[in-house]
């Protein structure tokens, strides 16, 4: 946190975290366990923490649960690992959840309808309500029908599939082409706006790059 604070772009005190699909969980959890944050945002992310074990000092968050049992491969070869993740809030994944009640900072969750990668409408629906149910409202969620999983910033191409390391072999990740490119100029005007409001303390206003 140190390092990233002191970057030559960092207005400081406290910096704003950017993430997408995995380094969403990564993010959720510096916020919940780090001081310094003022801001995240997670693009289609999990509330929970996914593929290995989180340390942090003497604690250590477990991976939700996985059933690659439920990946099936399509008509065209390509294989679809949306439910693969299971539900982090099922019997015996609760302690994978991140407590994100915990953090001081806003959250903005995005969430594409049409994402194949895993289910990050649920899992945007479960960090609000978490975060609810402890008396906290410092959060956005805005979803996106027919968009797939990976929300670039604009202009860049759809990216229907792609090989996933995790899976070994190439997967698909859902939305199409014109829904993808509509939600990407969207949600990039959202962050800009979400960054402008909970790190500008002087309510300057930064000069947009795309």
């Amino acid at each position: 946190m140190t390092f990233l604070s002191r970057g030559f772009r960092v207005k400081g005190p406290d910096i704003g975290i950017l993430s997408i699909s995995k380094s969403g969980d990564i993010a959720l959890a510096i916020s919940a366990f780090l001081p310094g944050v003022a801001a995240v945002v997670t693009i289609n992310g999990c509330n929970a923490n996914t593929q290995f074990s989180l340390h942090y000092k003497d604690m250590v968050i477990p991976p939700t649960k996985m059933d690659l049992a439920k990946a099936t491969v399509r008509g065209d070869g390509l294989m679809d690992v949306k439910d693969v993740i299971l539900d982090p809030s099922i019997k015996g994944n609760e302690a994978s959840v991140i407590p994100i009640e915990r953090a001081s900072c806003h959250f903005l969750f995005a969430a594409s309808e049409d994402d194949r990668n895993w289910n990050s409408v649920l899992f945007s629906k479960q960090a609000a309500q978490r975060l609810r149910d402890h008396g906290k409202e410092n959060f956005e969620v805005v979803r996106y029908p027919k968009a797939g999983h990976f929300l670039d910033v604009p202009f860049m191409p759809h990216c229907p599939t792609s090989f996933h390391p995790a899976v070994g072999t190439v997967v698909v990740l859902g939305g199409e082409q014109k829904a993808q490119s509509e939600a990407q100029v969207d949600l990039w005007r959202r962050i800009r706006e979400f960054f402008s409001r909970h790190l500008n303390n002087d309510n300057s206003q930064f000069k947009a790059m795309l």
